[in-house]
């Protein structure tokens, strides 16, 4: 395949689904004048996140909207011909999900619903059971949302099933416990770069990190997406801005230069562990 624009989003989102409706579109068109055709947003970029992890307000929670949701069907029509990640609360049967959709014009690619949890996420939210990748137009990708990347099962399970790309849409704050004084400084930001490129380099697969900026409630998103290559070198960035990192990346040849003396998926000795 050809090389690949890639663009990761940091950007803020809010409970006013048409406000984060009218983001998308601006991020989108910015995406397709820098002619970036995989775009990856945030997790929760319809509706913004939760407001507190120690005790969810039950009274404040995102807003959850069916796949069917005419919000939905704007999105696939905004991203035309440009595979787009983003995030949202998922209403089915009667539970809330939090879940990642992969859209062209054309419908739904895949989807993943959050199989790791945070305490305060447990409450509010439904925990999904699988990991697997899929095909697009920019080739095999699988998706993560955010503490998903803590494990290192997660994107191993991706690559396993062929995933050259894993996008991990991302709602991670600073740390609740002891937040730093400067943002470069907190535990959960290094934490953040450190699953990143560590996730990046252990499968050697491409890895496109997007993050909320901004705050909402008790909670102050880190920012700092990015696109990470498969020897876990972080290719392009945002810091703790919002914007978008973008990188022309030949997926395949990278890849396959990553592997061709360590070739760590085909060395894996699953007998043993």
């Amino acid at each position: 395949m050809s090389p690949v624009k890639v663009g990761a989003v940091a950007a803020g989102f809010t409970r006013d689904l048409e406000f984060d409706l009218s983001r998308v579109e601006a991020l989108i068109r910015h995406a397709r004048r820098e002619s970036v055709e995989l775009l990856v947003l945030p997790d929760a970029a319809l509706g913004g996140y939760l407001a507190d992890l120690s005790n969810p307000a039950l009274d404040d929670l995102p807003p959850a909207l069916a796949l069917d949701d005419p919000l939905i069907a704007k999105v696939i029509a905004m991203a035309g011909e440009m595979v787009v990640c983003f995030g949202f609360c998922e209403a089915d049967a009667g539970l809330r999900y939090n879940t990642a959709l992969c859209v062209t014009g054309d419908g739904v690619l895949g989807k993943h619903r959050k199989v790791h949890q945070p305490p305060g996420e447990r409450a509010v939210y439904a925990a999904g059971s699988s990991f697997g990748a899929f095909d697009t137009p920019v080739g095999r990708l699988g998706m993560m949302i955010d503490y998903d990347k803590t494990f290192p099962e997660a994107a191993r399970t991706l690559a396993v099933d062929g995933a050259d790309v894993v996008a991990c849409l991302c709602a991670w704050p600073t740390s609740i416990t002891n937040r730093a004084p400067r943002m470069n400084e907190d535990r959960q930001s290094r934490l953040f770069d450190l699953y990143d490129r560590s996730r990046a380099a252990e499968n050697q697969v491409v890895l496109v990190s997007s993050n909320l900026t901004g705050s909402i409630g008790g909670m102050r998103f880190l920012g700092q997406s990015k696109i990470v290559g498969p020897g876990g070198d972080i290719i392009a960035r945002t810091w703790s801005k919002a914007g978008i990192a973008i990188a022309e990346v030949d997926v395949r040849a990278e890849i396959e230069t990553a592997r061709r003396v360590l070739h760590h998926l085909d060395e894996r000795r699953p007998e043993v562990y």
